[in-house]
């Protein structure tokens, strides 16, 4: 029986899986990445860094199961979406990847949406700074040299499979965070690539998620120590963004499905039958991964990395941070009275659309302690959840059902304020965290013939939340301070 590879290509990590064809998770790695800061608002990666965290986490599966994955059958990718990775003539990085949480093309958002008006019925949403479109607009006005060199544009993943097979090609989900898809058609969009100064013939083909998009290289099918009957045919998915293949891994591929991502992150995401456009939202309305299903989205640039950002600060863990709260993890707890906490640590996306917005702690006194600042940042994350679903509503889109994943899920007290301040049900599904390199093993067995109904089914809830409707409408109140505090601030960031 041959076994399944998923790889996620994340921001802070790849991870991957092994899993076999009945679905049955055999080993799982992770390797970490670094991220470049050189200017403010900026945010970087090395390409082949990606290549070299790949190898590390595939190293350690194969160790972990040898026998299995020697039989390797088919790989499937996800990866951090709008990443702009720009290849020379000779398929090498000419710079630095721009990755989705820069905020540096801010003005060529606003040219941009000057020069092509109708972008957001388009691409799916209005420009905004960690989309690839205006980041390539940034990289011809200020390094025009290095602009002139592109002959090919990628996303992270999709720079990933070149390495892997040699093609050149990318999927429906990870394109439609470029700027430069027509959602509608599912087609690079000419009129999006004339204002922005591209051709096509800078942009890879384009396949469905479930497509197979070649069969890994000999040399590294040998390199990985593949059996001689699997090394030349082993097929590698078109794979997705992550968000979309995060949604494959629980099973939200049908109309309504939906679900809340917790990572670096955060997503509210949920399955449609149509392409339902509502640019002024600040909602993403993009191609998913299988064949004629889109979703919208509300895309936030903080989920959990805010309180991994606090670890940091105060030399603690996110895990023991959670533990230190003692009795107030009450999972039944409202929003506290402490202090507050806005998690704009990387500027926003839905739904300020503002790369200067900052994070900050309001309202700290002299008996402020960690435990009540821990609980500031988890509560502000939340917030924001409970503001970007607003948003949906407004795009027309309700949701009383929202399963978890991502590295955040973990939190019984995290998940139980998201119930309560969405005044919606979550569901916690086995195998949370590692959602999007699971979704891309799932591409991964599509791509060698079999349906989505088939594979797309939903994992067991571990655990249900429950919202209460007198915590509801305490997180309600609490919202409009969280409003009216970044309304406050906004000026002075």
């Amino acid at each position: 029986m041959s076994t399944i590879l998923g790889i996620d290509i994340g921001t802070s990590a790849v991870k991957a899986v092994l899993i076999d064809e009945n679905q049955t998770l055999l080993a799982e790695a992770s390797a970490a990445l670094g991220i470049s800061r050189p200017e403010p608002l900026w945010s970087e990666q090395d390409p082949d860094a990606w290549i070299a965290a790949v190898q590390a986490a595939v190293g350690e599966i194969r160790q972990a199961a040898p026998r299995r994955f020697a039989a390797l059958g088919a790989v499937g990718l996800s990866g951090q979406m709008h990443g702009a990775v720009c290849l020379d003539s000779g398929q090498k990085p000419v710079r630095p990847a721009i990755l989705w949480n820069d905020g540096r093309s801010h003005p060529q958002c606003a040219a941009l949406l000057e020069r092509l008006p109708g972008i957001g019925d388009i691409a799916g949403v209005l420009p905004m700074p960690g989309f690839t479109a205006p980041k390539l607009m940034w990289v011809a006005e200020n390094e025009p040299e290095i602009f002139s060199r592109i002959q090919t544009i990628m996303l992270p993943k999709d720079y990933i499979r070149l390495w892997l097979t040699g093609e050149t090609a990318s999927d429906m989900s990870d394109a439609a965070g470029s700027m430069w898809l027509d959602e509608a058609s599912r087609d690079w969009s000419d009129a999006a690539l004339q204002a922005t100064g591209m051709a096509r013939s800078q942009m890879p083909q384009l396949l469905e998620g479930s497509d197979p998009a070649g069969t890994l290289r000999p040399g590294l099918a040998k390199a990985w120590g593949l059996t001689a009957g699997v090394a030349g045919n082993v097929t590698v998915a078109a794979g997705g963004g992550d968000a979309a293949v995060g949604g494959v891994g629980i099973g939200a591929v049908n109309n309504g499905d939906a679900f809340l991502s917790l990572g670096t992150s955060g997503q509210l995401f949920v399955t449609t039958d149509s392409y339902r456009p509502s640019p002024e939202t600040m909602v993403h309305a993009f191609a998913h991964a299988v064949p004629g299903r889109w979703f919208q989205m509300a895309a936030m640039l903080n989920g959990a990395s805010p309180l991994a950002w606090f670890g940091g600060i105060t030399g603690i863990s996110a895990g023991d941070l959670l533990a230190e709260l003692g009795d107030d993890s009450n999972p039944g707890a409202g929003p506290g009275e402490g202090p507050m906490f806005l998690p704009y640590l990387a500027g926003e996306r839905t739904p300020l659309n503002d790369p200067h917005a900052t994070g900050q702690f309001f309202g700290l006194t002299g008996s402020t302690d960690r435990p009540a600042m821990t609980r500031a940042v988890l509560e502000g994350v939340t917030l924001s959840f409970a503001d970007c679903l607003d948003r949906l509503s407004q795009a027309g889109t309700h949701v009383e059902s929202l399963a978890a994943i991502g590295g955040g899920a973990r939190s019984d007290l995290w998940l139980q304020m998201m119930a309560d301040a969405m005044n919606a049900r979550v569901e916690r599904t086995a195998g949370a965290e590692i959602g999007p390199a699971f979704g891309a093993a799932r591409l991964a067995i599509m791509a060698t013939g079999r349906d989505a109904p088939d594979v797309c089914g939903k994992p067991d809830v571990e655990r249900r939340f429950e919202p209460d409707a007198d915590r509801h409408s305490a997180w309600q109140r609490q919202l409009e301070r969280f409003r009216m505090l970044y309304r406050a601030t906004k000026g002075l960031s």
